[in-house]
């Protein structure tokens, strides 16, 4: 009952006069190049080294805390957006945005520049979750397949995309270019904001619970940073297992507080819609193999055949835009077939790739790493419209939060995925030379690199097989759907 009440009284906002093209084009141009900045450094770490007198562990900030932020923003934004309008949250979000590409674009200092990751990142934590949850308010159930296939391509195409522009422009002009591309696109979707915008939403202004918030922070950020960090400290660090701890006991508390509250800030009831909570496992074991493959393939790239930064990132761009170029239309098929059509196809091709990978060696040609690379594209923008599938079991109340839901989750799968394969990687190859009778022979060296890998995307074959027989449970009609389109056409 409550629901139903909440959702009704979301209808106050008339939304037939809306524009939705401009508005689109101004929300994705903001998350494009919040995506973008998620990967963009990757090639650029090296010369920032050299740059600013720093160690790797030092310089590996600039992408971790990049990553902290937005997972600890990003459960929050649920109920900012409940106290800002969209024209205010879109605003702030990407004014916040050109402030620190400035800031960080100008830096005389490794310090000074990290601020300004730091600065964007809470622009992407804003930016990412009302671009999700304004298409769900404007776009009726029936459409909105397309349309997140666009955001597919965004979220897919801009950060693989990242390491061959950062390769590009770090080799033929100063890294400082690498923020003043940027500031353009921003300004663009600024002035596109200014006349199409509209706010969507009604306030509904709840009481703000700031131990939540607190709980939030904590357990989040706690999670994402002891991943992360594991990388490069090692699970030893008292500095990753202290903060894993608490992190995972700030969560449970807040899991625990969010369920009792009149007022959550991140409603946990979306759960209680099986589709949904079957498309969020879905979708993190499948961001855990999508972002530890992007780590993982440059890698092998560089260390294993040896190519340079800017080859390894021109090896995977075919596959960003092929990825580009499917996205929607997987989008537009799934407003015509059953969830299960597209879905379970697109997690085959995932695997199949992943099945490919594991057997790579330092006879695989490039070409061959660039199809393996495009079939996973291919598959993982199917799999994107689990996400809408998901969202479209909501009712509107629950929008907010079930966007959030989903970017709080890729973050924290990212960091998981990353650091877990990465951490597979190197014991592979530790236990390789361990085992080998000439450690120092070059051969050999390489050999143990190369098991490291190939133990690294086994683990992601598994997991993808894993999220196969999930996907196997999805409901093959949008049935759970139809109340929530109802709603909207109300509107």
């Amino acid at each position: 009952m409550n629901m139903t009440t909440k959702s009704i009284s979301n209808s106050k906002v008339d939304i037939s006069n809306i524009k939705h093209t401009p508005i689109l084009i101004a929300l994705i141009l903001g998350a494009m190049v919040a995506f973008l900045n998620e990967t963009l450094l990757g090639n650029a770490l090296t010369v920032l080294m050299k740059e600013f007198d720093v160690s790797a562990s030092t310089i590996q900030w600039l992408s971790t805390a990049y990553m902290l932020v937005v997972g600890i923003l990003v459960p929050i934004t649920a109920l900012l957006q409940q106290w800002f309008t969209t024209r205010q949250m879109f605003f702030t979000a990407m004014l916040t945005f050109l402030v620190g590409t400035l800031i960080a674009g100008f830096a005389p200092t490794f310090s000074v520049l990290l601020i300004g990751r730091i600065v964007q990142a809470i622009a992407t934590g804003l930016i990412s979750p009302l671009l999700m949850n304004t298409i769900l308010i404007i776009c009726p159930p029936e459409k909105r397949g397309a349309t997140m296939g666009l955001i597919g391509l965004v979220m897919m195409f801009s950060p693989a995309v990242g390491p061959t522009l950062s390769g590009l422009i770090v080799d033929s002009l100063n890294w400082r270019w690498l923020f003043y591309f940027v500031i353009p696109i921003v300004i663009i979707s600024i002035l596109i904001g200014l006349k199409y915008i509209q706010n969507v939403t009604e306030l509904t202004r709840p009481k703000v619970d700031y131990l939540s918030i607190l709980l939030s922070t904590l357990g989040f950020g706690g999670i994402v940073y002891s991943f992360s960090a594991s990388g490069d400290l090692g699970w030893s660090d008292s500095k990753v297992y202290y903060s894993l701890i608490i992190g995972a006991l700030s969560l449970i508390i807040f899991v625990v507080r969010q369920l009792k509250i009149d007022n959550p800030i991140l409603e946990l009831r979306a759960f209680k819609f099986p589709m949904f909570t079957l498309t969020v496992v879905l979708m993190f074991i499948v961001m855990m193999s999508l972002f530890a493959s992007m780590t993982l393939l440059p890698m092998f790239l560089q260390t294993v055949l040896l190519v340079t930064a800017f080859k390894s990132g021109l090896v995977m761009l075919p596959g960003s835009i092929v990825s580009g170029i499917m996205g929607p239309v997987a989008g537009k098929l799934f407003d015509k077939l059953s969830p299960k059509t597209i879905i379970i196809p697109g997690i085959g091709l995932v695997a199949c790739s992943m099945w490919l990978f594991k057997g790579i060696n330092p006879e695989t040609t490039l070409t061959q790493i660039i199809l393996m690379h495009s079939l996973l594209m291919i598959g993982l923008m199917f799999v994107m419209t689990a996400q809408t599938y998901g969202l479209n079991q909501l009712t509107p109340e629950l929008y907010p939060h079930g966007t959030a839901l989903f970017n709080t989750l890729s973050q924290v799968a990212g960091a998981i995925g990353t650091a877990v394969f990465i951490s597979k990687m190197s014991s592979g190859t530790t236990q390789y030379m361990e085992n080998t009778t000439n450690p120092m022979d070059p051969a050999e060296k390489l050999n143990g690199l190369t098991s490291g890998f190939q133990g690294a995307f086994t683990l992601g074959f598994i997991l993808v097989v894993v999220a196969l027989v999930v996907s196997f449970f999805l409901k093959g009609q949008k049935k759970e759907a139809k109340a929530t389109q109802l709603l909207h056409n109300e509107n």
